[in-house]
């Protein structure tokens, strides 16, 4: 059984860069995939992928020529419908081993009998001819084209002037090599496959570039085509490239880093050079954030920083061609570029003529959404929703540092933090309506923040307005203070409540408003800034600004949200799905304090009472909801009423051993709270052994109810510990 290495290329016009990557993985993956399981590719082969702007291709090695025969045994029916009383095959199973080509003699002696357990069925087994590789090449590479993640599809006319077909770009060239052998027959896209290829348009060595073996593609391509071939390596050598461009200009300057922006210019050259341009100083006056996404959107340029992380006027250019001067390319690039900062800073000194204050009522005219009215309807929620939960964390803050309130110094302080959470609530959105941040909304909120150090506002403010909408990704950071934090929980809660409100809910896969991002964003403050805030009063305190425009019932279904995306993030954080299930069983109303239950849990599952406890806690909870179906059960216990040695020692326990654990818990060391409650271990064993709750006297019943009523509560302050039960 002898093996080669196989080589597949589709050439074609230049590919969608954003998009390239992900072609070229799938057109491999999917290829490799396909000629194993037809058993073209032996035990072990493996698949590199090749994508560059102008091809995708896949090298995959030991490829059979043909594959080897296989046995089938297909099921076909049960005895009793294959054969008649007397034994001769019926009209049905004639029917179907002609439908597989099979003699009708087959049915004497060539049947397998198997009972499944119901009743007696007939197999048919069968030799498989093996596929040779032009025959499975083919059908891999129609799979291949058919599962390719194209953006978007375009149809194109084929060189006969009448056929056409459908694909991401007009392809003109198939490579099926089978060692140094074309896979003869196979087609695609109207294409016959051979052993040419193409090389960089301007810079290849030879055209066309024949190919002498699959083995050869990469180094042909490199040393006779000027083309990288594979998107990893062109990658790499870019990032090195840029490196060494950046040392060379030296003061310790680097390149910015975007790795997007990277892949994005490794899909657009096949043959990267880098080069040093530079811009007129006079524009670093601009803010830098405009300077960088300016360059880096629209030329996909590398800016450089300083050591401080400041702009320098210096940038790098990634260009697809390496002349032997290379200054004619400084020269154009650096000629593109001045207009497009001219125009930022045309922007940046246009908008700063106007105030944001000036610019509020500006955003009555801009629709935010048809049930829910306009940006300006919205400011006036937001400002509702931040002043109540301003007014939450300036008194759980003033109640955790000893502030009294109503002391002069309590009083400037909380009119002050009110005060700027109003003014940055109010101007958030201004900078909506900037010409700046309308040709690029990517600097929403970083504009304002700009806007606002020039209008003279509090440092507090501006810093808020350019924080509110933090965080804005997964790793983003989060608003660097108070105020910030305030504006932005409001911001979010308000798209929250709102969408939740009118019934606009995430579903599958679509999420317009980037619910489950806002969701998380709330997780995160509350919980990394370690907020005094209850999730249910934010949810409540939230609700009033929109009147009589949402469903109020719609809280609790917006409160489920987000304790069910706080529950993914925690598992995604590595605690294991009971650990977390424990804890979000309480419905925690401070989410801050959820990593500490968690590390409690997790130290308390270790012990070696938890198992016993868990399992006692789980049985403790069925019978309180059996008894709670007839009514209320009262916590209230009366020793004269405890018969049994076992019930008199575990409420001797609880009144021993409870009063410490519930200390340290109001202390917030629930690790050592449920540590200490460990120690109940053995009274409760004892009490499940020898006492019987439902006993027929019904004070008696009620009494040992009612002790189980007081363990249970006990026991689940910090997590519901029944379900760390197996």
């Amino acid at each position: 059984m002898t093996t080669a290495n196989l080589l597949v290329e589709l050439f074609v016009e230049e590919l969608p860069p954003k998009a390239l990557q992900k072609l070229g993985e799938a057109f491999a993956g999917v290829l490799f995939e396909h000629l194993r399981q037809q058993g073209l590719v032996v035990q072990g082969g493996q698949c590199t992928a090749y994508a560059s702007p102008r091809r995708l291709a896949a090298h995959i090695t030991d490829v059979l020529a043909v594959a080897p025969d296989r046995a089938v045994e297909q099921k076909l029916m049960p005895v009793s419908v294959g054969f008649a009383q007397d034994g001769a095959p019926t009209p049905a199973l004639l029917k179907k081993l002609a439908s597989l080509g099979a003699e009708p003699s087959v049915a004497a002696t060539g049947l397998k009998r198997v009972h499944d357990g119901k009743a007696e069925v007939l197999y048919y087994q069968s030799t498989a001819r093996g596929a040779s590789l032009a025959e499975g090449l083919q059908k891999a590479l129609d799979e291949a084209i058919r599962h390719l993640p194209i953006p978007k599809v375009m149809r194109y006319q084929l060189a006969d002037g009448w056929s056409s077909v459908h694909f991401v770009r007009p392809a003109h060239g198939l490579v099926a090599l089978h060692g140094s052998q074309v896979v003869a027959g196979v087609q695609a896209l109207g294409l016959e496959a051979g052993r040419e290829t193409h090389g960089h348009r301007f810079e290849a060595q030879a055209e066309p570039v024949v190919l002498k073996d699959a083995d050869s593609y990469a180094e042909q391509l490199r040393e006779e085509g000027a083309v990288i071939a594979s998107f990893a390596e062109r990658r790499a050598e870019i990032a090195r490239q840029l490196e060494a461009a950046a040392a060379r200009v030296g003061g310790g300057v680097r390149p910015i880093e975007d790795e997007a922006l990277l892949d994005e210019v490794t899909a657009l050259v096949e043959r990267p050079n880098v080069l040093v341009c530079s811009f007129d100083e006079e524009f670093l006056a601009v803010p830098q954030e405009c300077l960088i996404l300016t360059m880096k959107a629209n030329q996909k340029y590398f800016p450089l920083l300083d050591a401080d992380g400041r702009l320098t006027h210096r940038f790098l250019v990634v260009s697809n061609i390496s002349p032997e001067d290379p200054g004619a390319v400084i020269q154009g690039n650096e000629r593109v570029v001045r207009p497009r900062l001219a125009d930022a800073k045309f922007f940046y000194d246009q908008d700063r003529k106007k105030t944001l204050a000036s610019r509020v009522e500006q955003l009555a005219k801009v629709v935010y959404h048809n049930k829910l009215g306009t940006q300006g309807e919205r400011v006036e929620r937001v400002r509702a929703i931040a002043r109540a939960i301003g007014e939450q964390l300036f008194d759980a803050l003033a109640d955790q540092h000893a502030l009294h309130l109503d002391s002069h110094e309590g009083e400037v302080a909380r009119e002050y933090l009110l005060t700027c959470v109003d003014n940055a609530a109010l101007l958030a959105k201004t900078d909506l309506v900037t010409d700046m941040v309308g040709e690029f909304p990517e600097l929403q909120g970083v504009m304002g923040g700009y806007y606002a150090v020039n209008d003279g506002l509090p440092d507090e403010v501006a810093r808020a307005i350019e924080d509110h909408y933090k965080p804005r990704f997964a790793g983003d950071g989060l608003p660097r203070e108070n105020v910030g934090l305030v504006v932005a929980l409001a911001d979010k809660l308000e798209t929250l409540v709102g969408m939740f409100g009118i019934g606009n809910l995430p579903t599958g896969d679509r999420d317009p408003f980037a619910l489950r991002r806002h969701a998380l964003g709330v997780i995160r403050m509350l919980v990394e800034r370690d907020l005094p805030l209850d999730l249910p009063r934010l949810l409540q305190a939230s609700q009033p600004a929109f009147g009589a425009l949402i469903d109020p019932a719609s809280a609790a279904q917006l409160e489920d949200f987000i304790y069910e995306r706080l529950a993914g993030s925690l598992r995604e954080q590595g605690y294991s799905a009971q650990e977390v299930d424990a804890v979000i069983a309480l419905r925690p109303a401070r989410l801050a304090l959820v990593p500490r239950q968690l590390d409690a849990v997790r130290a308390f599952a270790a012990l070696e009472e938890a198992p016993a406890l868990a399992a006692a806690n789980k049985r403790v909870g069925n019978i309180l909801k059996k008894a709670e179906a007839e009514g209320p059960v009262d916590a209230h216990v009366s020793e004269g009423l405890l018969q049994e040695q076992a019930e008199r020692d575990l409420y001797a326990a609880l009144q021993r051993i409870v009063p410490e654990a519930d200390a340290q818990f109001e202390r917030g060391d629930y690790r050592q709270s449920l540590q200490t409650l460990a120690a109940l271990r053995a009274p409760v064993d004892a009490f499940f052994d020898d006492v019987m709750v439902n006993t027929d006297d019904l004070a008696v019943r009620l009494n040992r109810q009612g002790l189980l009523k007081r363990l249970h509560q006990a026991m689940n302050r910090v997590a519901d510990l029944s379900r760390l039960a197996v």
